[in-house]
């Protein structure tokens, strides 16, 4: 068995779950089509932990984890799992207005560069003359221009190509492509839906490794529903907190919600792919401190500093206009172990 801490914070909504007068609706969207990593929502779902606190919540599939900034934005969703950075980059130009992140799960980001080793890609340096492919607009292509700064790449030496998502891995497999922009917790499943072997034969440039301290994916609220019923926030982040400590226990479990909720997927497939995220993307050191759903906000600050630079923001948001931990259950309920079983 493969054990990992998972740490702790401070609520002002402690203690029990408050009695609602009637049930509240909430229309919650994912960050994309269903993927193992979507296990805490699905298992709150599937438990009746939404129930438990007096919430009817709706789960839709998403449109990827920037969408989900728009889609609440827009007055269609309540709440979502989405990216942070996305909420950053609307909070800068329409403050007041963007969700606000209440439960942090992925408190290292998924942006990475992938190369084959057959490539000859050892160190950043090594992208100069080389062609990287990604698609527009993605966290870790409007990042590189930061990322190269940061490592002493001369950007006009990096050929980048431009392709649709589903077509990095294959051509980068050809040799159309040395590298490709992905999201870890995507194309490492994908290079092995292609028969590849991601762990061994190709080279993976974490950001976070490289620099680029970011958050990403987690429970995200519209400022409506923050405003008006605070309570239903409180219940949604008792019940995700709840089913969360249970994903880290229990996949069996969490396949079975997975399933539940769509039957479609490739049970095993997902199941590596929750496993994935609970080891790579929702442990980083600081949970042993600070706790699963909270983050630390000079980081955030630091993180909101490389997005304004990336994405040429007009202004920098505050960290407390992006995150918000006032919700967050008391530390001795937000401190478990992971168990890869």
């Amino acid at each position: 068995m493969k054990h990992i801490l998972i740490g702790a914070a401070v609520s002002l909504f402690a203690g029990v779950a408050p009695l609602l007068a009637e049930t509240t609706d909430i229309r919650f969207t994912l960050g994309w089509k269903t993927q193992g990593s979507d296990a805490p929502f699905l298992v709150a779902l599937n438990k009746g932990y939404f129930e438990d606190e007096g919430l009817n919540v709706s789960i839709d599939q998403g449109e990827g984890s920037a969408a989900t900034v728009t889609r609440i934005m827009g007055g269609a969703y309540d709440a979502g799992f989405g990216d942070i950075n996305a909420i950053i980059q609307n909070a800068a130009a329409r403050p007041g207005e963007a969700p606000v992140m209440v439960y942090q799960l992925w408190n290292r980001p998924p942006f990475a560069i992938v190369t084959p080793k057959t490539a000859g890609i050892e160190t950043p340096a090594d992208f100069e003359g080389k062609t990287l492919g990604g698609a527009q607009g993605t966290p870790t292509t409007r990042l590189f221009p930061v990322f190269a700064e940061i490592n002493g790449v001369n950007l006009e030496e990096v050929n980048q190509e431009s392709m649709a998502p589903n077509l990095q891995e294959p051509m980068m497999i050809r040799g159309d492509i040395d590298g490709a922009f992905v999201f870890t917790s995507t194309s490492w499943f994908n290079l092995i839906a292609n028969r590849q072997d991601p762990a061994n034969d190709f080279n993976w440039f974490n950001f976070e490794e490289f620099g680029m301290d970011l958050y990403s994916n987690g429970m995200m609220v519209s400022q409506k529903l923050l405003a008006e019923n605070p309570e239903a926030v409180a219940g949604l982040v008792r019940a995700l907190n709840k089913a969360t400590k249970e994903v880290a226990q229990n996949q069996d479990s969490s396949v079975e919600a997975i399933m539940a909720y769509d039957n479609l997927v490739d049970a095993d497939l997902e199941r590596a792919r929750l496993e994935f995220a609970l080891t790579k993307l929702m442990n980083a050191p600081e949970v042993e401190s600070i706790g699963m759903g909270d983050l630390v906000d000079e980081r955030l600050t630091r993180s909101i500093a490389i997005v304004a630079k990336g994405y040429d923001l007009d202004r920098l948001p505050e960290a407390s206009e992006i995150f918000d931990r006032s919700f967050l259950p008391a530390i001795e309920e937000r401190k478990f172990e992971t168990t890869i079983n």
